[in-house]
């Protein structure tokens, strides 16, 4: 079993930044990949980016591409989201999540574990 906790989220103006981080414990996650998802008010919960497990393989989704950053420190067990440039669009309560795979996994279902989230506020 792998556990993720997420933190690093919170209220931030139009225009700032934050880093989102994701905790693991149970299992070494160097030979998972590692994604972040977010669910906005009112939306179904969609791919934001992933990261293999070497951390040489990265994929963004259109609407944070170049924006965002995923990153990963395996000595750590512990992924990052650095978000910048944020709009108000990107509030969500944002998930990291752990696939037992190798390459990057765009797909939800294939990821095994999820943490609770965090929620991130960006007012205009």
């Amino acid at each position: 079993q792998v556990q993720l906790v997420e933190s690093g989220g919170g209220l931030v103006q139009a225009g700032g930044s934050l880093t989102l981080s994701c905790a693991a414990s149970g299992r070494p996650i160097n030979n998972y990949a590692m994604g972040w998802f977010r669910q906005g008010p009112g939306k179904e919960r969609e791919f934001v980016t992933t990261i293999s497990g070497s951390g040489g393989s990265t994929l963004f989704a259109d609407s944070v591409k170049g924006r965002f950053t995923i990153s990963r420190d395996n000595a750590k067990n512990t992924a990052y989201l650095r978000m910048n440039s944020l709009k108000p669009e990107d509030t969500a309560v944002y998930y990291c999540a752990a696939a037992f795979t190798r390459g990057v996994v765009v797909n939800p279902a294939t990821y095994n574990y999820w943490g609770q989230g965090t929620q991130v506020t960006v007012s205009s």
